[in-house]
């Protein structure tokens, strides 16, 4: 998936004089993972730059640049750290279109790394997406493949509106079946790590049906996708599994075809469970499918605490939770 995103900066930036990337370690270290290595070599500094340790400076210089004709695509290191810039993202980046009736847009992309399992503890584990679906103005994607993030990159940056898109880290070199204590499964084991050359798009907006599936609708994103695939199939539940993809746009046309054939839900997030994306979808799901529904809509989450780094396992949803969760769904 690194390689994927990698790739996806040289194709938009080669195709465009105008995209500058920028953030903390980007530029001549190529990021903290390593997803923009090359990229000042390859097309000078300033084009690919470092910027100092202030989030909040990161993404105000990024306005600055979007409204006067830059396309600027940022990296926030961690998630974890978006927080200073969250003022400019919500005042600014979210609101220029509508505060000037549309005559300046914000062309631009957040990227950040996301999410736990991978022993972060609390200051590099958190899924704080739902602070962002939560914003009027704007979109916000979460891959789960490599084939996915380079084309939802790509697609995010030709968008003409600010796009958050979140990089699942514990999926970055492998998808991740929820078994922590079994080896690591590589991209190149998997069909979606076949990425093409050159320019492709996944349109932002349309999710993907990954396993389809009778008698259950189980939704999904990020890491979460690929525990949620294993447990099914662990389980013997002829699911089907939605990968959303975009979260803001969400594709409730998919959603509601699905559930009104299975006629039962399953919503899986990593994130904490108040407030969180699953429980927009789980509402969503009431209001459009309820005369459909056999059972009320089920969910799967962490838990209400910050992460913790000695029970990562407890909290990250798994295996037995997940297993709990579909018995749960299918007895109702």
């Amino acid at each position: 998936m690194i390689e994927a995103i990698n790739d996806a900066h040289r194709v938009v930036m080669a195709a465009d004089p105008d995209i500058v990337v920028f953030g903390e370690d980007v530029g001549y270290f190529g990021g903290v993972f390593r997803a923009t290595a090359g990229l000042q070599k390859e097309f000078g500094k300033e084009r690919c730059f470092d910027a100092p340790i202030s989030e909040g400076g990161i993404v105000g210089t990024a306005v600055g640049m979007a409204a006067y004709g830059l396309k600027p695509l940022i990296e926030i290191q961690f998630a974890d750290y978006i927080y200073p810039g969250y003022d400019q993202i919500v005042s600014e980046v979210a609101r220029m279109r509508y505060r000037t009736a549309g005559e300046w847009t914000m062309p631009m992309v957040i990227r950040s790394p996301y999410g736990g399992g991978i022993f972060g503890g609390q200051t590099h584990s958190q899924s704080p997406e739902a602070l962002f679906t939560h914003v009027a103005g704007l979109k916000v994607v979460i891959p789960s493949t490599p084939y996915d993030a380079k084309g939802l990159l790509i697609a995010a940056v030709e968008d003409p509106d600010p796009v958050i898109f979140f990089e699942p880290k514990r999926i970055y070199n492998g998808p991740f079946d929820g078994h922590h204590d079994k080896p690591v499964k590589p991209w190149s084991k998997h069909a979606d790590s076949e990425v093409p050359d050159g320019h492709y798009t996944v349109p932002l907006g349309k999710a993907r049906i990954v396993r389809p599936g009778n008698d259950l609708t189980v939704i999904a994103y990020g890491t979460m996708v690929h525990v949620a695939l294993a447990a099914v199939e662990e389980n013997g539940i002829d699911a089907e599994v939605i990968d959303l993809r975009t979260l803001v746009p969400v594709d409730m046309a998919t959603i509601e075809e699905s559930v009104k054939k299975t006629g039962r839900a399953l919503v899986v997030q990593e994130a904490t469970k108040t407030s969180g994306y699953a429980s927009e979808l789980v509402t969503l799901i009431q209001e459009r499918c309820f005369y459909h529904l056999e059972a009320p809509v089920g969910r799967v989450s962490g838990w209400d605490t910050p992460y913790p780094h000695a029970y990562e396992w407890i909290y990250f949803p798994g295996p037995i939770r997940m297993r709990q969760a579909l018995e749960k769904v299918m007895a109702d």
